[in-house]
């Protein structure tokens, strides 16, 4: 990993904006697994899954070591196999230690069935832990994005996030199965929204991904996608008390426009040891080039 430069261009002072970034490691296609989906970011390592694209029924999750760039498959280990069939879409995911036990939350995004599956991971080993129903006034909720706020004693509480709103939502700290209810908290700014200093015409057509949540800075990103142009929003001074729609940060914005790729999205963000890191689904004519990568020259405040 190299760290490279902050850029200011035509900024006023204070104004930050980032457009480039270093690769960490690919992941490459394993199997039908062709599609980067959810991801999250620990002290040490980063977590990428992949699916397999336009049907969803089976994925892979790689570790990177975010210092060296060391990639593993990880092992399913409740079917001693490399491949899983329970995370659906596995648009976003989330680390909670439960126990001293590391696991990870991913959405599934199915109509039916779990929405939110877990699983219990241990060097690179993982197993299934959990499925849970997500819902919303009593019909069936498929979030695209989650991320934890706190951990207590008794209770998880995470953030959900559909299309641009921010729900909250809590389970119970060891429960593997039951129904998890939305209570709808915000919406996040979009349209007007700056970056590097002016509004971009079409961000409203963009595509939704996942989402990252700081919850002791209470600064949330969001990640937004089209054709081979990614954008990152920030947003200060949010937490689940917020209400009303939270307006983008002004004097932050991150945004990657690529020559090389036809296709470059974002799809994950995660913040460790202060640097933002992703992942995305990168392609052109010779073929993809997916991979896990950071923000070069950010450093969280």
């Amino acid at each position: 990993m190299v760290l490279g430069f902050l850029v200011l261009s035509g900024q006023p002072a204070q104004a930050a904006y980032y457009n480039t970034y270093s690769d960490i490691a690919s992941t490459p296609d394993t199997g039908c697994c062709t599609g980067v989906q959810g991801f999250a970011a620990g002290a040490t390592y980063l977590y990428s899954i992949k699916t397999r694209t336009n049907y969803d029924d089976v994925s892979v999750i790689y570790r990177v070591h975010k210092d060296t760039g060391a990639r593993v498959l990880m092992t399913n280990g409740t079917n001693n196999t490399s491949t899983n069939p329970w995370l659906g879409h596995a648009n976003d995911m989330t680390i909670v230690d439960i126990d001293g036990q590391h696991h990870m939350f991913v959405v599934t995004m199915k109509s039916s069935g779990a929405q939110l599956v877990r699983l219990r991971y241990d060097g690179t080993t993982y197993y299934h832990a959990g499925s849970y129903q997500v819902r919303l006034n009593g019909a069936v909720a498929t979030p695209s994005g989650i991320h934890r706020v706190s951990v207590s004693s008794s209770a998880i509480t995470f953030m959900f996030k559909s299309g641009r709103t921010i729900y909250n939502a809590s389970l119970p700290l060891r429960a593997s199965s039951g129904t998890i209810d939305l209570t709808q908290a915000f919406t996040l700014q979009v349209e007007g929204a700056l970056v590097n200093g002016a509004t971009v015409p079409d961000l409203g057509t963009f595509v939704n991904q996942g989402f990252f949540y700081d919850a002791p800075k209470k600064v949330l990103y969001y990640p937004l996608t089209k054709d081979n142009r990614s954008i990152v929003l920030v947003y200060r001074n949010v937490s689940p008390a917020t209400t009303g729609t939270a307006p983008a940060a002004t004097d932050l914005s991150f945004r990657i426009t690529s020559s090389a790729y036809s296709k470059f999205e974002i799809e994950g963000v995660g913040i460790s040891d202060g640097k933002l890191y992703f992942n995305t689904n990168r392609s052109n004519s010779s073929g993809a080039y997916d991979g896990v990568h950071v923000f070069n020259g950010y450093v969280a405040a």
